[in-house]
């Protein structure tokens, strides 16, 4: 799988992507399975599965990724982060994967083990940047590795121009892809593109779209993970806030008008944060289909 989806990535043929989290529940995961049966007949490049905090879904992360490796037609990646773990203690969830058969991966420093805000302090023998777990994983197995990229800078970089040296670091380490936190303004994500070509990024950069359901979770979201909600359209979904069906239909309008803006200023694809549902992503696809 590794092969092919380096392949794809270097084709220049569109990308598009969705992202599920391991559910904590048995009704959880049955929400889980019918979205990956309502998404797979648009045939995304690949689907990649999340991996909790500190570590704690690292079981779940792999049953599920194999599952999709071994019951569906799609491709999958599995995401991997550093905190909680040591150098020797990564390189054997690697060794898993790869005797799994997952060979495309996210690697991701992960949020500070105290939370947004806090200090990132790595446990001893652990590692502390993305670019050095995407070392790791090339020297334990042939994966293909993507990383994280954001547009409107990570919440710890003093500036945007460090923000895209840091992705440039990434890609010297052998990532091969990068898939941007969530935004609403395309602007951003083209100007990241600019930052990041300066500083010699070259792989392709995924731009990440949220649909909004849900007012309050997207907020909260954005707070944790420093992205900005405008003004403007926050006002536009909390008129609507007390009708659920509608904020969900302006969500699909918004994030539809920034798929198409970002397609046509030639963005390689498209990765959507699925929260594990898929009635918004299939609206939208059908919307940009016709």
């Amino acid at each position: 799988m590794s092969v092919a989806l380096a392949h794809r990535l270097a084709s220049g043929e569109p990308v598009f992507s969705f992202e599920f989290f391991p559910p904590r529940t048995d009704e959880g995961e049955r929400q889980l399975w019918r979205a990956i049966s309502e998404l797979e007949p648009l045939r995304p490049t690949f689907v990649s599965v999340t991996y909790g905090a500190g570590g704690s879904t690292r079981d779940r992360t792999l049953r599920i990724t194999s599952r999709i490796l071994n019951e569906t037609g799609m491709d999958a990646v599995a995401h991997l982060t550093c905190v909680g773990s040591t150098e020797d203690e990564l390189r054997e969830v690697l060794i898993r994967y790869e005797l799994a058969g997952i060979t495309n991966l996210l690697a991701l420093r992960g949020d500070p083990p105290g939370g947004p805000g806090t200090p990132w302090t790595p446990v001893p023998g652990g590692l502390s940047h993305a670019d050095e777990l995407v070392r790791l994983a090339l020297g334990t197995g042939d994966f293909t590795v993507g990383v994280a990229a954001f547009p409107e800078g990570h919440p710890e970089s003093p500036d945007l121009q460090t923000d895209a040296a840091v992705l440039a670091a990434k890609q010297r380490a052998g990532a091969q892809f990068a898939i941007t936190q969530f935004f609403f303004r395309p602007e951003d994500y083209f100007r990241l593109l600019d930052r990041a070509g300066e500083h010699g990024v070259t792989m392709p950069v995924l731009p990440g779209i949220m649909p909004v359901t849900d007012v309050r979770q997207i907020e909260r979201f954005a707070v944790l993970s420093g992205a900005d909600f405008p003004a403007e359209l926050a006002e536009r979904f909390h008129a609507l806030a007390d009708d659920r069906e509608a904020v969900g239909q302006l969500g699909i309008d918004v994030a539809t008008e920034l798929a198409e803006k970002l397609l046509a200023g030639g963005a390689p694809g498209l990765h959507f944060y699925t929260l594990n549902r898929s009635t918004a992503t299939r609206e939208i696809f059908s919307r940009l289909s016709s």
